[in-house]
């Protein structure tokens, strides 16, 4: 079996002497060193845990297989305090004319799915662009590297958790979603990521229809909503309104707001 065909079920049930042999392969592979081999409990049972160096740049380890994507909005129940705020929202205007929050949700969250992806190294933080959109697949392959699909950075948020965030369907509506402090947001995800963490963020994949990881700020600069102003952070978030800015010639002009995960590929 090739790396690129290790599953996240048969990564999780590897000995720790066996995940370091493949976090060794990997680094290998890409001309890298181990920095990091540890394990966290995710989903009930420990997860291994890798950083990989390259070039001045750190790497996680994001295994792959048939997974599980997207989000249910039927079947999420809210809290009361999310669905008393998202009221207030819409009965203020905002929310995109969406009367309730399940059907706002079903319009900005990507639909429940199955894929299958590659496990990949991807950068444990986001870079800014240095090009439009349009240019940034050939700037990263110069340097070896390219935008993740939106399937993959998905994936790589979640950790096949499935919940609304990563780290579950709460937020602490009384904190920011943005700046510094403590929190989830802040904490590493379980592959190591440090990723959907800060609302004014807009990371873009190689889906012009999607943006992930935050809005650029516009929810909470509007005064959407304390839950509005969390959402972006949402795992399954795509919302095609902030794609369609960012990906517009507005947006393109001012490319160096926004951000992208980079990958290495693995053989």
């Amino acid at each position: 079996m090739s790396l690129a065909e290790l599953t996240l079920d048969r990564w999780r049930s590897l000995d720790p002497a066996t995940a370091a042999r493949i976090a060794h392969e990997a680094a290998a592979q890409v001309g890298g060193r181990v920095v990091l081999l540890d394990a966290v409990e995710h989903l009930g049972g420990p997860l291994h845990r890798v950083r990989i160096e390259r070039e001045g740049q750190e790497f996680a380890l994001v295994p792959g297989g048939t997974v599980r994507l997207g989000f249910d909005p039927d079947a999420f129940v809210p809290t009361p305090a999310q669905s008393a705020d998202y009221a207030e929202s819409a009965e203020e205007g905002y929310g995109y004319g969406r009367p309730d929050l399940t059907s706002y949700l079903a319009d900005v969250l990507s639909p429940p799915r199955t894929a299958t992806l590659a496990t990949v190294l991807m950068a444990v933080e986001d870079e800014a662009l240095t090009a439009c959109p349009d240019d940034m697949p050939a700037a990263l392959a110069a340097r070896g590297l390219r935008m993740p699909g939106a399937d993959e950075w998905e994936h790589a948020c979640g950790a096949g958790a499935g919940t609304l965030f990563r780290w579950g369907n709460e937020c602490p509506l009384d904190q920011p979603s943005y700046g510094g402090g403590d929190g989830p947001r802040h904490e590493p995800n379980a592959f190591g990521l440090h990723i959907a963490y800060d609302s004014y963020g807009t990371e873009l994949s190689g889906d012009p229809a999607a943006v992930h990881g935050g809005d650029g700020g516009e929810a909470v600069c509007g005064g959407y909503g304390d839950l509005l102003g969390w959402l972006p952070l949402a795992t399954a978030n795509r919302n095609p309104y902030a794609a369609e800015f960012a990906y517009g010639p507005d947006g393109v002009g001012m490319y160096e707001e926004f951000s992208t995960r980079p990958v290495l590929s693995l053989r």
